[in-house]
């Protein structure tokens, strides 16, 4: 033994020197993670063949290990930490030879690599990644950040900490909508500090917004970080809960549990959204709180001109709260009395099969215990009597087809249960009345006919649906129907979008706006899952930067607008119709609708190969996609990297000496506050990508095997990553803006600008911990 120190103690040691050594080496850390692994396994090799590493083990043959077995508790709970007593050992760290361990850890690098990199289930979720930073490239290429800050300064500017307020705004919108730190603070250091520096704002204030801000990118959704992390914890919680429940003494976690032990990366992302908008909050909140204490650092900037229209408060109010609200609120009351509603008569020709207990009861006496302890004897008992009715109607019926008589009577129930206005119907009709209403808002002095014209069709499109359109009225001719209300209906929101055009703020807030609802709406909504979503919200962004280009050109933008409005279409049609033409029997209108959305389709690529064309031509195109393969190979890069540094952990020991360690801890709280300790301290000098990709999958095992939601512990950890951004010597967000800060602001300025904003985070931290509902109460609200 060295020092008196075990010699998985003394592995460990050396690998997390090797690790500092290979990132402090100038080395790309990429290749520094797997170098130093490799180096700290020969290392630790050398001294365990020569007798040096001595691993003290609990002697599994002794009979005080013997006795601790034969009163109940399992071997997996003892440990040299808990039961420090137990006689010991001595065996060398790698347990059958280092030879071994590399045969191991060659096979297990092969297959992880082919599970994570290669194929695999996971494989679609990382293609995210890719996705996700085109999108976020792209965004930053077309210049959207110069035109929000340009706009939102000119809405906050005149508040105290006007402008740190408004790079708040942005570096939020920029986290939904790009989601690259770098690329976010580096063009808000450059287009921001000299305005507020000019405008006699605090250094450490000015650099400290902006840095804080770039960084709401790892939390707000679309986050790489939360896809990465995603990706991780929806097998570690998996692979925890059942080893918990195994050590409850039952078969599996769906029994233990009474709900299967998933997580995935589009919960993540509903959880993710409120505490992203709570810590942009905390920062507004500090810039203008600092601001109304000393407002010599942070003075209101006079009002800038604008090409909007000047309206008065109450106007505002009306046009923008009272009757928006108004109109909403209506919506919502009319789907809670029925009137709107669903008006799908789709029959299941199989019927449902009956539903089963709550809990399954029929489990050894153990499991009965364990599930007891958790749940409480009254849900158990509850689980009981479930299982008795069912058992006295003649068990659990499995699903039958259903005969002519069954299929008529449950068409017959469902055309009586229809609402008199189907939901799709309602809901677009609703979106086109708040068009005309914010137009009218921004545009007083504009002439309101062609704004009532439009309205008057919305009410008629209703008074249609509620008297010539019923649940079996076909998809065509519901469309006949609706055609003329909806034309005339567009003809007062084409105007609507000409006023709308003219207001500053929303020409600028909008195109970026409905690419983020897009995105996130398809995700939030559990339409679909992240990689889709972002592959649409690439595309979209591709389109977006296009359409910009063409303006500052004036080519003929109007070809990419047809053809996002070809992708809509196309997935209206896609909704409402059924495009199988391989189907026996094909009705004509089903042909027709197929034959439109194959052109919607093909107008639509051509679109967006007009688009590259035109980011290719315009030198746009080339760097996106150069930068685009940098980031994401980085990623990947240091995924396998950090792979074989875990090996390296694994194959002495190393990581069942710290998940002992942790585990010996009765509280989950201790065991849960030590652990983001660790990686509160770890971010000062690495990357979130190591943390996630080393620590993470050493420590998840045991934070994610008790009773923490594991969304609650994903975003927990989530915000801790998110201040290795922020905590110097090596974070990330200070060194792009030291690289983009005029002479005039020195690093000490910098660095004494982040510290308010740490402590934030440490403060948004605690809010999160004492009130877990802010995490879940979106994904228990939204479908997943």
């Amino acid at each position: 033994m060295i020092f008196g120190l075990d010699g998985v103690e003394i592995g460990l040691i050396i690998v997390f020197l090797c690790l500092f050594g290979g990132i402090l080496s100038g080395f790309p850390v990429a290749f520094a993670l797997g170098g130093s692994g490799l180096i700290a396994f020969a290392i630790i090799a050398v001294l365990d063949s020569s007798g040096l590493l001595i691993h003290q083990a609990i002697d599994t043959s002794s009979p005080a290990f013997q006795k601790l077995v034969e009163s109940g508790i399992h071997p997996d709970k003892i440990s040299i930490f808990r039961y420090p007593d137990l006689p010991r050992a001595a065996e060398h760290v790698f347990e059958n030879g280092w030879q071994q361990a590399i045969d191991r850890n060659i096979s297990f690098i092969v297959n992880r690599m082919n599970e994570r990199v290669l194929a695999g289930a996971s494989i679609e979720t990382l293609l995210a990644v890719l996705m996700f930073v085109l999108m976020g490239i792209t965004l930053e290429r077309s210049k959207i950040a110069n035109d929000l800050l340009t706009t939102m300064a000119r809405v906050f500017g005149p508040l105290p900490g006007g402008l740190a307020v408004s790079v708040v705004v942005v570096g939020a919108f920029l986290a939904a909508s790009t989601g690259i730190v770098g690329a976010t603070v580096v063009t808000m250091g450059l287009l921001s500090l000299p305005t507020m520096l000019r405008h006699n704002y605090s250094p450490e204030l000015a650099t400290g917004v902006i840095a804080a801000s770039g960084t709401l990118g790892q939390i707000i959704p679309p986050s790489i970080v939360i896809v990465l992390l995603g990706t991780l914890a929806g097998d570690l919680y998996s692979a925890a809960q059942e080893q918990r429940a195994q050590l409850a003494g039952c078969s599996d976690a769906l029994t233990y549990l009474g709900q299967a032990a998933v997580v995935s990366v589009g919960t993540l992302f509903q959880a993710a959204i409120l505490p992203g908008i709570m810590l942009a909050f905390l920062y507004g909140l500090y810039a203008f709180g600092y601001a109304l204490v000393r407002p010599e650092k942070a003075p209101p900037v006079p009002a800038m001109a604008g090409g909007s229209e000047r309206i008065t408060r109450g106007w505002g109010l009306t046009w923008f709260v009272v009757i928006p609200g108004a109109l909403i609120g209506a919506f919502l009351l009319a789907m809670e009395l029925g009137i709107v509603g669903s008006q799908d008569i789709t029959i299941d020709t199989y019927s449902d099969s009956t539903k089963v207990a709550s809990l399954r009861t029929n489990v050894s006496e153990q499991c009965k215990k364990s599930i007891i302890a958790l749940h409480g004897q009254e849900k158990w008992d509850e689980a009981v009597a479930q299982q008795k009715a069912i058992e006295e109607a003649g068990g659990y019926q499995e699903s039958h087809k259903l005969s002519q008589e069954e299929l008529a009577a449950a068409l017959k129930a469902k055309i009586a249960a229809a609402a008199p206005i189907g939901t799709g119907i309602a809901t677009g009709f609703l979106l086109l009345a708040l068009i005309l209403v914010m137009a009218r808002g921004v545009a007083p002095s504009a002439d309101p006919r062609p704004l009532l014209i439009g309205a008057g069709g919305i009410v008629l499109g209703l008074l249609t649906d509620v008297f010539l359109i019923t649940p079996q009225t076909s998809p065509g001719a519901t469309f006949l129907y609706l055609l003329i209300p909806l034309l005339i209906s567009l003809y007062g929101v084409r105007y609507a979008t000409s006023l709308l055009g003219r207001n500053d703020l929303l020409r600028v807030v909008f195109p970026p706006l409905v690419l983020i609802v897009a995105v996130l709406g398809s995700i939030l909504g559990g339409i679909t899952n992240p990689t889709p979503a972002a592959a649409l919200g690439a595309g979209g962004a591709i389109m977006l930067a296009a359409y910009r280009k063409l303006k500052e050109e004036e080519g003929p933008a109007k070809i990419i607008i047809w053809s996002a409005f070809a992708i809509v279409i196309m997935i209206l049609i896609g909704i409402n119709f059924d495009l199988r033409i391989n189907r026996e029997d094909v009705k004509l209108e089903d042909v027709i609708a197929y034959l439109v959305a194959a052109g919607a389709y093909l107008f639509a690529m051509l679109g967006i190969l007009f688009s590259l064309w035109v980011l290719y031509r315009g030198r746009v195109l080339t760097p996106v996609v150069r930068e685009t393969a940098k980031v994401t190979s980085m990623v990947f890069t240091i995924l396998i990297g950090s792979q074989l540094l875990n090996l390296v952990i694994i194959s002495f020991g190393g990581e069942n000496y710290i998940q002992d360690f942790l585990k010996s801890f009765d509280n989950e709280w201790t065991v849960f506050l030590i652990v983001m300790v660790v990686l509160f301290f770890l971010g000062f000098v690495l990357d979130f990508l190591e943390i996630i990709y080393i620590v993470i999958p050493i420590v998840g095992p045991v934070i994610y095997g008790g009773t923490f939601d594991p969304k609650w512990v994903t975003i927990m950890i989530a915000v801790n990553l998110q201040t290795s951004f922020l905590t110097p010597p090596f974070g990330f967000a200070l060194f792009y803006l030291r690289g983009v800060a005029p002479k005039e602001v020195t690093t000490g300025h910098i660095y004494r600008g982040i510290i308010p904003f740490v402590l934030i985070q440490v403060l948004g931290l605690l809010i999160l911990g004492f009130f877990p509902g802010i995490v879940t109460i979106v994904p228990n609200l939204l479908p997943n």
